[in-house]
């Protein structure tokens, strides 16, 4: 057993979501104010060049969180900047007044940045020049310690004792002024992030689990930003009932329609066009505006132009050549679905349920999800087609090339080993 796994097994908080009956915890302290209050928001050049000398000048790591309008907005930008540091206090930043933080990435470009989810806020975060180089995630953190619930105030509370008011978490973060409440609870979500960060990394050090996560950190520091998807269209939510070459293009002319829209409007998809009622317009093939009004989803309140508009977009799929039809599925990079491989391979079929079986006793014995211990893709891919000769070394090479980090393959490149020498009876 390693130390890592002798120690998740004693762990001293209280990952595994709440204490025994006979040692019930304090009640959590509610964390009413930020230590210096809530700062004017800094929605200027002037303003932000003062951030940036103060972010400068601070010292330790960097508590940094963005808001978005999702649901509100078209796309994922970033409409508020929270950080907090020591010597520099908390700063609330305005990215539609500074579009270009740059300046102020460079200022702590040094610096640890501390994030809770941190593939959530990066995306935005990057587009308005801001890049860590380094980075702690807490959220990901409290997953490799092995805790049952990970969202920010659950760990702050469980942790450290206090509760956050979370009450704001999905308004819209694009409305100007922002109201002062919105604004205390965005310097509260930065407040205490650089005291979780020590009480994780105090645990993860505990536990033997420091250096994973150190690297499961690099890795997303280092990772390039995702690349567009392929056919956004086929996520269209109930697309499953969507089962002939025709009823599919007509949900790829909608839902383009409905996205160029969208856009030009600054406005979330859904609030232009649901996703029901693009499924429902896909399989009735109305003929005309009279027949689509008769569908859920554009009633009395759409208007005539707005109709036709619809309608337009369901005449161009049915006009469309059988050539030009969309394929029923998309072509799949990798394995094909696990429920297949039992026809396909058998062999396969029982050593994807070895390694499953393996994996999950192996996560459970290091108090981690399984899929952090290794991402379920890359373990179909490894029994799919397993190396000729499937030595622990083979197996190791074959993880490294899917992405495994260094620890991941230390833990689990024995017991894949074992799974794959699995035999059908």
């Amino acid at each position: 057993m390693t130390d890592a796994q002798e120690t998740a097994a004693e762990t001293t908080l209280r990952t595994t979501g709440g204490a025994p009956p006979d040692d019930l915890p304090p009640a959590p302290v509610p964390l009413l104010e930020p230590r210096e209050g809530i700062p004017p928001v800094t929605a200027d050049p002037d303003a932000l060049a003062g951030v940036v000398a103060a972010f400068a000048a601070g010292h330790g790591p960097v508590a940094v969180d963005a808001e978005r309008a999702s649901g509100y907005r078209y796309g994922q930008r970033a409409y508020l900047v929270q950080l907090r540091r020591a010597g520099a206090g908390t700063a609330l930043i305005d990215p539609i007044g500074c579009p270009d933080l740059s300046g102020l990435g460079a200022a702590i470009a040094d610096a640890e940045w501390v994030l809770h989810a941190a593939t959530q806020d990066l995306p935005c975060l990057r587009d308005i020049g801001m890049v860590p180089d380094r980075l702690f995630d807490t959220e990901l953190a409290g997953r490799l310690a092995g805790f049952a619930r990970v969202g920010l105030g659950a760990m702050v509370e469980n942790i450290l004792g206090y509760a956050l008011e979370k009450g704001h978490s999905a308004v819209d973060w694009s409305t100007r002024p922002l109201p002062e409440p919105w604004l205390h609870y965005a310097a509260l979500d930065v407040e205490l992030l650089v005291d979780l960060r020590d009480a994780l990394e105090e645990e993860l050090t505990r536990q033997g689990k420091l250096e994973w996560a150190h690297q499961e950190f690099a890795a997303i520091a280092a990772a390039p930003p995702a690349p567009p998807r392929k056919d956004p269209w086929r996520r269209t939510s109930g697309m499953h009932k969507v089962r002939r070459r025709r009823q599919m293009a007509v949900v790829r002319e909608l839902w383009t329609a409905r996205d160029r829209i969208a856009q030009r409007r600054d406005v979330s998809p859904g609030k232009v066009l649901g996703d029901a009622a693009i499924v429902e317009a896909a399989l009735a093939l109305p003929v005309n505006a009279r027949a689509l009004s008769a569908l859920s989803g554009f009633g009395h309140r759409m208007s005539r132009r707005q109709l036709e508009q619809w309608q337009a977009a369901v005449d161009r799929a049915r006009a469309l050549p059988e050539a030009e039809l969309p394929q029923p599925g998309q072509p799949v990079a990798g394995p094909p679905p696990p429920r297949a491989w039992a026809d396909k391979d058998p062999a396969a079929a029982a050593r994807l349920s070895a390694a499953r079986t393996a994996v999950t006793a192996l996560a459970e014995r290091l108090n981690l999800p399984q899929e952090n211990l290794i991402a379920p893709d890359t373990v179909r891919r490894l029994c799919w087609e397993p190396p000729a000769e499937p030595t622990t070394d083979a197996v190791a090479d074959v993880l490294a090339s899917h992405g495994a980090r260094p620890w991941q393959i230390d833990q689990v490149s024995t017991v894949l080993t074992g799974a794959l020498r699995t035999e059908t009876g």
